[in-house]
Order: structure tokens, then C-alpha cells, then sequence
């Protein structure tokens, strides 16, 4: 029911996850990220603590194959989830269960990983593995909204999108970039709207923030 990128920027070594559905509110369970540690891509039928506890596993050194392998092993219905890795250093991990929808798969390019269920086929994944590999000039954020609109052009997810969520650490604990989308009829058409106000408007603001270097942390 779900298509979804995890990345880390060759440039800038920013984090970034993104994902379109049919349902509703895709940001709030199927995507998981933490700046200088990685992002999990949570879908299929959810299991949010896959996330969770995997990006716990990342923040005390595991590799995204190792964390992945952990949290699978403890969830005794993982045939029926589906799961994109990426960690800190750039390394992949993805796992498809048996009892996803069709067409489900995964597939994996240069710092990056694309899964989906429910898709119209296999064009599906390679658009957003065609669009992912000729964008690595532009920010990570475009190059995440460029990648789902590739993905959606090439028939996503058959029973259509309703819902997006684009989301992008750098260095800072809070987001560089988070844009959520819970319901739309045309949330793909909705989405470069947002992002072009987000690039013109709300970036600038971000960037002006205060920075944890600037910040002690209370004692």
C-alpha cells in the first residue's frame, strides 16, 4: 500500500526519508529517521516498533543489515511487513515479506533504498531508482519529492495516493525539512506546492535556528 525512499546524500551527508500511500497520515507510522544515525522505512501491515527499536540499534552502532536483522527476528508476523535501511555510513538493508501485497519488492541504488507494495509493477521501484541516480546534484529533499512524483508517473501505488511525508536531517536534532501531507486528492500536485514554499518561505527559517553547538544542553 506503500512506496517509500530511504537515503543519505553523497554531498552533504544529510538523512532522508520519504514515502506516498493510499491511506492516510504515511508520516506518522511508516516514516522514522534521526539526524547522524539513519532512517527506517515501517510499511506494509505496520509494525512502527521495527523502527524504533531499529533506529536504537543504529544509535549504539549496529549496521542497518544487523538492525534490521534483530528487529525481524523479533516479530513473529514479519512475512507480512516490509522494511528500507539506511544507516549513518550509508550502508543498506531492505526486507520484503512473503505475504505483502503485489506487486511488492525492493531494490537498493547509491545510498539509497526504494520499497513499495501494492504497486502497479516493477517500474514503479526502477522510476525511483532512475530519478534518485540522475538528481544527486540537487538537495536531498528535491531530489525525495522529484523520486515519489517518478514513482506516482509510473502508476504507484493501485489504489492511487492520498497521503506523503518528505523528511530530511542534517546536522541539527530537529528536521531540516519535514513536510506532511495526511490527506489530499492530489497530494503529489499538493506536495510541490508545499515544497516550493518550503525552499522560498520556511528553509530560511530553519537555517536561521539556533544550533546545538550555540546551545549547552542543561545539566
Amino acid at each position: 500500500m506503500t512506496f517509500s525512499i530511504a537515503a543519505l546524500c553523497p554531498r552533504t551527508g544529510q538523512i532522508g526519508i520519504a514515502a506516498t500511500t493510499a491511506a492516510q497520515s504515511v508520516g506518522k507510522l511508516a516514516c522514522h529517521a534521526l539526524p547522524g544515525v539513519g532512517a527506517f522505512a515501517s510499511q506494509a501491515r505496520l509494525n512502527p516498533y521495527l523502527a524504533y527499536d531499529g533506529l536504537r540499534l543504529l544509535q549504539r552502532g549496529a549496521t542497518a543489515e544487523v538492525a534490521l536483522a534483530r528487529v525481524l527476528a523479533s516479530d513473529p508476523e514479519q512475512q507480512e511487513r516490509q522494511v528500507g535501511v539506511i544507516d549513518r555510513h550509508g550502508n543498506i538493508a531492505a526486507f520484503t515479506g512473503a505475504e505483502n501485497i503485489p506487486w511488492a519488492g525492493h531494490v537498493a541504488g547509491r545510498l539509497f533504498v526504494t520499497q513499495g507494495n501494492r504497486l502497479a509493477g516493477p517500474q514503479v521501484l526502477q522510476s525511483v531508482v532512475e530519478s534518485m541516480q540522475g538528481t544527486e546534484h540537487l538537495e536531498l529533499a528535491e531530489r525525495l519529492v522529484l523520486a515519489l512524483g517518478a514513482g506516482a508517473d509510473a502508476g504507484g501505488d493501485v489504489e492511487g495516493e492520498r497521503s506523503i511525508n518528505v523528511m530530511v536531517f542534517a546536522d541539527e536534532e530537529y528536521p531540516l525539512c519535514d513536510i506532511r501531507i495526511d490527506d489530499h486528492d492530489e497530494p503529489l500536485i499538493e506536495l510541490e506546492r508545499l515544497f516550493a514554499l518550503y525552499r522560498e518561505e520556511i528553509l530560511p527559517v530553519v537555517l536561521g535556528l539556533p544550533k546545538r553547538t550555540e546551545i549547552a544542553e542543561p545539566r
